[in-house]
């Protein structure tokens, strides 16, 4: 067994060859099902005996004779995930009695959801703002090309701009005091 404890003693008498007594720990299923641990458990390399809890949860939604069916049904090579399984989804029967799992999936999959959903959204912001620029890039050059001025020369004299700091401003100033 791969996950039991294993205290070995021994006993040397002048009369007597070398005998070695093995005292195994039962795995965590064998102690609190309070059942002898065979050499052969099936539960053993999955519910070791430092982990009482893992096989307490499972035991509870799913039972220990279904567990070791379970378990005798399936390949070695699978019992550790099909172990895995059945604890996280006893955890989750056991947090949501009414849905489980598939409490856990549907949550995941509103997150998603959500998530996709931003994406797009943020997506079409940059979208947005892309064209915004390249507008913004056009509008530019045709006026550079219109005005026989340099750039800097434009904004100086421009009669538009408004100079925000004169008395005659937009610009109150009684509403900043």
């Amino acid at each position: 067994m791969e996950s039991t404890e294993a205290n070995i003693t021994t006993h040397n008498k002048p009369s007597s060859p070398i005998s070695t007594t093995i005292i195994l720990s039962p795995c965590a299923a064998c102690k609190i099902l309070r059942r002898r641990c065979a050499e052969k458990c099936v539960l053993a390399p999955y519910f070791p005996p430092t982990d009482p809890l893992k096989f307490t949860i499972a035991h509870r939604v799913f039972g220990a004779s279904n567990i070791i069916k379970f378990l005798q049904e399936l390949p070695e090579s699978q019992r550790a995930d099909a172990v895995s399984s059945m604890v996280y989804e006893s955890n989750a029967r056991i947090r949501d009695p009414v849905y489980g799992c598939a409490g856990v999936i549907c949550h995941l999959q509103r997150q998603v959801n959500d998530l996709q959903a931003e994406l797009a959204k943020a997506q079409a912001q940059l979208v947005n703002m892309q064209t915004q620029k390249a507008n913004l890039m056009d509008f530019l050059c045709m006026e550079m090309a219109q005005s026989p001025q340099p750039l800097e020369n434009y904004y100086m004299s421009s009669s538009s701009n408004i100079d925000f700091f004169e008395a005659d401003s937009v610009w109150e100033p009684n509403l900043w005091t």
